[in-house]
């Protein structure tokens, strides 16, 4: 599986493997078992998240102990592509 750093968008390549609680970036050094890389994780469900089973989890960008995590694409939604959106959108 072919995905981004949360944080610094270095691609990461895991291939099937299983994401660890200690699995870090090797850019940034940020973890990432997070809420942040999972595909349950969306800024507009209840505790940040649309499995409804799972425990809140308050820091959404510190490795957790989550039964649900599934590892996704990050939403990142830089200034440039934002830009290029509108641009798209307005375009003549």
């Amino acid at each position: 599986m072919q995905t981004k750093c949360w944080k610094c968008s270095h691609d990461i390549d895991f291939d099937g493997i299983k994401v660890m609680r200690t699995d870090e970036c090797e850019k940034c050094y940020t973890d990432l078992r997070v809420c942040k890389m999972c595909e349950h994780y969306d800024i507009h469900s209840y505790n940040e998240c649309r499995e409804t089973m799972a425990n809140r989890i308050v820091n959404k960008e510190k490795a957790n102990f989550c039964d649900y995590f599934k590892l996704g694409v990050p939403n990142q939604n830089n200034k440039d592509d934002l830009l290029k959106a509108a641009e798209a959108l307005f375009k003549k």
